[in-house]
């Protein structure tokens, strides 16, 4: 039974970070012989992807797939993890700010019975608004929400590819809470953080907001409930006007009640989107180029060949 590694690096725009995060990987896992660095480009349009082919030209271990747009890290999990050929995953961002050292905390862990283990970064050296606004996220996911979250999970992570594969057919938004959804095994343990020494992040507010949102809605249907509520104790109120002759709404009460309507739609409008999107046929992502066997599906052109178009006789 083979017991090999995968690691997936997502890529996007990360030019010579490309090469010395395979470098910092090859020295630290070097005692695992059956080895597998899967980087997935997410539409960079610097020469990540360039990079990327010169190492697989040099080494065997290394394989790519190279998306046609930006798709965004759902769809980088998704592509790595369905095309792991190992079978343990691990997840490493190539700003190496986890040193790679720290996967063998991770296996050790998953020795111990586990399908997914977590790294928990102890003194996270990212900026204070980052760290604040996530551990805001992860309290009001559990406790308002009611959202099953283990306690300090990041992306830095290790996972048994059946159990990967598993979750990222569910096609829901977040993968931290969907491992207890499913019952997986998982565990946390803690992981060094150092700060980041090339490039920046590529999460910005707009987008870190974004992401909280599809957690909420995506794992929780208390803000439904809350809608509902409201609805119900609006009609109790307005019954109990009407059968004790109170007069019109007050004037100041109308745009309040005008914004908590809105704010309703605005909440069941959302959850409607998502079974849109839940049943919409585009795929996750579609693969431009890679140096491995694809699934016709997964690429723009189905699988066929792409020669040029025919031109005059001559």
């Amino acid at each position: 039974m083979t017991t090999g590694l995968t690691v997936l690096v997502p890529c996007f725009n990360e030019g010579a970070q490309v090469e010395v995060a395979h470098g910092a990987l090859v020295e630290a896992l070097k005692e695992i012989g059956e080895l597998e660095i899967l980087f997935v480009d997410d539409g960079s349009t610097d020469d990540s992807l360039d990079r990327i082919r010169r190492l697989a030209e040099t080494d065997p271990r290394v394989r790519y797939l190279s998306f046609t747009r930006n798709f965004g890290i759902d769809a980088v999990m998704a592509a790595g993890f369905g095309y792991a050929a190992q079978p343990w995953v691990v997840q490493c961002d190539a700003d190496l700010q986890v040193p790679p050292e720290e996967i063998w905390s991770l296996l050790d862990k998953a020795a111990e019975g586990y399908d997914v283990v977590f790294g928990r970064r102890v003194g996270r050296r990212d900026p204070l608004i980052r760290k604040a606004g996530s551990a805001g996220l992860h309290w009001a996911a559990r406790r308002v929400f009611g959202i099953g979250m283990p306690r300090g999970a990041s992306t830095f992570r290790l996972v048994r590819t059946g159990v990967a594969r598993t979750i990222t057919d569910l096609r829901l938004p977040w993968f931290i809470p969907a491992v207890p959804l499913v019952g997986a095994r998982y565990a946390v343990t803690p992981v060094t953080h150092r700060p980041r020494t090339a490039g920046r992040s590529k999460l910005r507010l707009v987008k870190l907001v974004a992401h909280a949102f599809e957690l909420y809605f995506g794992f929780s249907r208390r803000p439904l409930t809350a809608v509902y509520a409201a609805g119900a104790l609006g009609v109790v109120l307005a019954v109990a006007a009407a059968l004790t002759g109170a007069g019109p709404i007050p004037l100041l009460l109308a745009p309040l009640l005008t914004a908590a309507t809105l704010a309703a739609l605005a909440v069941v409008a959302r959850y409607l989107d998502g079974l849109l999107r839940d049943s919409s046929r585009v795929r996750r992502y579609y693969v431009r180029s890679a140096n491995l066997p694809l699934r016709p599906e997964d690429t723009l052109t189905a699988g066929l060949p792409s020669p040029p178009p025919p031109s005059r006789a001559t």
